[in-house]
């Protein structure tokens, strides 16, 4: 199922999913009183018998249907329990770094492949701990922070678990996974680049409201039989910017769930973002957003997360 929080014309936040053609919305929320279709949380939490029981409410033909057209999309979890990031494309890595090495000394370009990648990258997924307050949805309007002049999208998809674990076994990983969906991870890079020469971060370069961009839909992880052969394609005003691939992650998915539980508790409805994808972003290949300009982000069978930038803001 694509899964889907929105507000109703009331202005009331509720759960469904899309109909088969995608033009509707079976709106659980309406359609049932249970705890479970209160929010995407609750749902979660609720595990396999609440998500057979939403199936068999999108199956009902009494159920409550809705057009999409006009609606105003959530973020599939508008506050997650938990967000972290990890940075999984060795192409992005490789590439942001010679473009870093570039701006250093612009006399003296590196090659991507002649970029020296520290060996702790290779050992274990590398990862940040995002706003979980600061996300928005598909349609929502990105603001651009006051204090940035370079604002970048960031093609990326992610999970949300299932269910909670520690120490989780690799071989079980896939269990904790509820489902997946698109990541536009706004950065400031301006911001970014000059506070992680503190050793740390980031912090603002990543933490402003509408930052975190999440959606259109949650799709549950028995529609994505292998999420590591997706094509992930970058469009910015309708014109095509970079194509990869999710099966260009380094570390997957399991990975990080087995790294992340070491001696630590996970629980459901967290968020794992798989990082940038390679060609993923203006810091490799270029083309800087400017005011106005829409994003659209695609991964084969997520769907199209589509947002438009809004600034700078004026001082």
């Amino acid at each position: 199922m694509k899964l889907v929080t929105f507000l109703t014309a009331a202005g009331q936040q509720h759960i469904g999913a899309l109909g088969v053609d995608e033009s509707t919305i079976v709106d659980f929320t309406a359609s049932s009183n249970a705890a479970h279709f209160r929010d995407m949380l609750a749902l979660i939490d609720g595990g396999p018998q609440a998500l057979d029981a939403a199936r068999a409410i999108r199956e009902d033909g009494n159920a409550v249907v809705i057009s999409v057209a006009g609606l105003k999309l959530l973020a599939p979890v508008p506050e997650p329990r938990q967000m972290r990031d990890c940075l999984c494309f060795e192409k992005h890595l490789k590439q942001a770094m010679a473009s870093k090495l570039l701006r250093n000394d612009p006399n003296k370009p590196v090659h991507p492949d002649d970029v020296k990648i520290p060996d702790v990258w290779y050992k274990q997924p590398i990862y940040y701990k995002g706003n979980r307050f600061s996300v928005v949805g598909d349609g929502a309007d990105v603001e651009w922070p006051s204090y940035s002049k370079i604002l970048d999208y960031e093609m990326e998809f992610c999970i949300f678990t299932s269910k909670g674990g520690k120490n989780i076994a690799r071989e079980n990983a896939r269990s904790h996974i509820f489902g997946y969906s698109i990541f536009n991870d706004i950065s400031a890079r301006d911001a970014q680049a000059e506070e992680m020469l503190g050793m740390l971060g980031p912090a603002k370069g990543k933490d402003f409201d509408t930052g975190n961009v999440i959606g259109p839909w949650l799709v549950t992880a028995d529609e994505i039989p292998d999420p590591y052969n997706l094509t992930m394609t970058v469009r910015i005003n309708g014109k095509e910017r970079s194509r990869g691939n999710s099966g260009e992650m380094y570390h997957k998915f399991e990975d990080i769930l087995a790294h992340v539980s070491k001696d630590e508790t996970i629980r459901a409805g967290e968020f794992f973002g798989s990082g940038t994808v390679g060609n993923g972003c203006a810091l490799e290949i270029g083309g800087y957003v400017e005011p106005g300009d829409v994003i659209e982000l695609e991964v084969t069978g997520l769907g199209v997360l589509r947002n438009r930038i809004l600034g700078p803001k004026q001082s």
